[in-house]
């Protein structure tokens, strides 16, 4: 569903430097690198946003710099900014996201019930986004990104700003959704979340991949190591523990 090969893009310097992914149905990708690594930027090329230095990058059977539109249309996306009308109300939002892709508003109103049940927000549903915490506003993103069923979902730091509620149920409902055959290209700091939801985690460093499996192949070598340590082995220049007490200790003797 995902196809990447040879992806580039730089700015005032490289920021991806040949990328090359390929990621089929059903699959949840996390997507994890240190700031700078290139994260965001790779999901803005995947959902139209940017255009790629170099390399191809396809969506199902669509090309992302020929066809965004058609891309976008088969796509759910929650950026790491939140990013709503805050003039409108909850209904409004999502009335306004289902008539853009096409959607009936009969259709629309059934599930944005069903969604603004889900995440809690019913009796918010018509009070203006503008009164809202960051929580709340995330929520009406999340419902906004799956109103359509998309086939393919990008999330970028989806958990930001959740409670530990809301996150229980979100990680259910990306399972179930990629149980159905929805592709999840999930990018989070979130690591035990990821450790936990994903089928498969890629690792930036400097732009370039620097680990790609399954959590077990991911720690072939290091046993019994979580995640975050994993992560941190493949992208930290120096114990970043150690670091800490060593600036602790410097701290306390000043």
């Amino acid at each position: 569903m995902i196809r990447i090969e040879g992806l580039q893009k730089s700015f005032d310097k490289p920021v991806l430097n040949g990328i090359t992914l390929h990621v089929p149905k059903g699959q949840v990708l996390g997507y994890l690198g240190a700031n700078g690594a290139g994260k965001t930027t790779t999901i803005k090329i995947l959902t139209g946003q940017l255009k790629p230095s170099r390399g191809i990058v396809t969506v199902g059977d669509f090309d992302v710099a020929r066809e965004p539109a058609k891309v976008k249309a088969m796509i759910g996306y929650v950026p790491e900014t939140i990013a709503v009308y805050e003039q409108l109300t909850p209904t409004e939002f999502l009335r306004f996201v289902g008539a853009l892709h096409g959607l009936e508003d009969a259709d629309v109103a059934r599930a944005a019930g069903k969604f603004l049940d889900f995440f809690e927000l019913s009796r918010e549903r018509d009070q203006r986004m503008s009164s809202f915490s960051k929580g709340m506003r995330k929520k009406v993103l999340l419902a906004s990104a799956l109103l359509h069923r998309p086939k393919v979902l990008f999330l970028d730091e989806p958990l930001d700003g959740l409670d530990a509620n809301a996150v229980v149920q979100f990680k259910e409902l990306v399972r179930s959704l990629a149980g159905d055959g929805a592709t999840v290209f999930y990018s989070s700091h979130v690591l035990d979340v990821v450790e936990k939801v994903c089928d498969r985690i890629v690792i930036l460093k400097e732009g370039r991949i620097a680990a790609d499996g399954t959590m077990d192949e991911l720690r072939a070598g290091r046993a019994g190591m979580s995640l975050e340590e994993v992560f941190s082995s493949l992208t930290a220049t120096e114990d970043l523990r150690a670091r800490a007490r060593d600036f602790y200790d410097g701290l306390k003797n000043a």
